[in-house]
């Protein structure tokens, strides 16, 4: 199963639905299907979801995609994606990825 790995700070914000999307610069290619999100300080702390959606866009057009252009100008975008990738650019191009919640997921399992 493919799998990436978050920052301890975002896992409840994945496990209550309120983050369903992520963003990834040079971390190999997501597709659609079943995801491991695994924090990583504790990689026995981890979700399934099902990713639903991949774009390849620049990091400069993300926050319109989200419609969070207010909540994320380009600015505080960039300082928030050079924390997890120092030599990162508006113009690079990057991977969004979104997926349905963990209980969303659960629902689609086959019984």
């Amino acid at each position: 199963m493919q799998q990436l790995t978050l920052v301890p700070r975002l896992m409840p914000a994945v496990r209550c639905g309120e983050k369903t999307s992520t963003i990834r610069w040079q971390e190999g290619h997501i597709t659609i299907g079943p995801l491991r999100l695994v924090n990583q300080q504790d990689e026995n702390d981890a979700v399934i979801v099902s990713v639903t959606q991949v774009d390849t866009l620049r990091l400069s057009e993300v926050a319109a995609m989200l419609g969070k252009q207010e909540k994320w100008p380009d600015e505080v975008l960039l300082e928030g994606m050079r924390e997890h990738y120092p030599e990162i650019r508006l113009s690079s191009e990057v991977q969004l990825i979104t997926h349905l919640t963990p209980a969303e997921t659960l629902q689609k399992l086959p019984e």
